[in-house]
Order: C-alpha cells, then structure tokens, then sequence
C-alpha cells in the first residue's frame, strides 16, 4: 500500500478527512495540510475511505470543525486517531428539530 493520507482543509479544522482504502486501527496516516505540512496520527480506530479522523483532542460538548466550519457537536471526548462520525458527534446541519426549538 503506498502512503496512507488524510486531508485537513482549514487551519482551524480538528478533523481530517481519510483519502486511503483498508486504513485500520494502529496504522500511522499522515494528515497533509494546505499548506503541504504532513504530520502523522496513530489510528486508533478503522476508517472507511472518505471519513473523518481527529487530529488533535475534541472535549464533549466542542464543536467539530471542518472546512472551516463547525459540522457537529462531540457528544463524547474524542481523541487524536479516533473515527469522528455518527457515533461520538451529532450533526448540527439540516436540523429542523433544532430550528423550531
């Protein structure tokens, strides 16, 4: 497999996206950044192509950042490596629960 890659967009992102197949728990990715910096990040889960991992602690309740905007909310502490997904961040997109109170 050649080199396992995850893309942060925006410089206040604290989630990466995943562009590798088969990319399992203990592999080092390297997370690339606008800028062409690459630092690495231990999985701490498996991933499937196109998700999001954490690059840096995401304490219950913060937002979740990417793009440059907030996506979601951690509903749990998530740790660098970990699958950010349904599981431990819920949505605050296309909400109209949220909305009408």
């Amino acid at each position: 497999m050649g080199d396992l890659l995850a893309l942060k967009v925006h410089d206040q992102d604290n989630v990466a996206t995943v562009f590798a197949n088969e990319v399992k728990a203990g592999m080092v990715i390297n997370v690339r950044d606008k800028k062409g910096r690459i630092f690495p990040v231990e999985l701490r889960n498996d991933l499937p192509y196109g998700h999001k991992l954490a690059i840096e602690p995401i304490k219950k309740g913060t937002p979740v950042r990417k793009y440059g905007e907030e996506i979601g909310v951690a509903t749990q502490d998530i740790a660098p490596g970990e699958h950010v997904h349904v599981h431990n961040m819920d949505s605050q997109r296309g909400r109209g629960d949220l909305e009408r109170g």
